[in-house]
């Protein structure tokens, strides 16, 4: 899986990666994460607010940190 996280470097940005590797050290340890800080990188995927999350090419969602039991259900799904 090819994970992506959007953001500037606000807290909730911060706090989506961190959730993001804690979540799938256990579900997918071969899981490539990544993190886009530029702008035009994060308007390039249709993102006007962030953080977002950007599972194998498809925003997940933005504009919002969701709890950690629905980040992990996300991340579940698209495995």
């Amino acid at each position: 899986m090819n994970v992506k996280i959007l953001g500037t470097g606000c807290a909730k940005c911060k706090k989506l990666e961190k959730m993001s590797r804690e979540i799938l050290k256990d579900l997918d340890p071969e899981a490539e994460i990544g993190k886009v800080e530029d702008l035009q990188d994060i308007m390039a995927y249709g993102v006007m607010n962030t953080p977002a999350l950007v599972l194998d090419g498809q925003v997940k969602f933005s504009g919002r940190l969701p709890g950690r039991k629905e980040l992990e259900e996300i991340l579940r799904e698209n495995l």
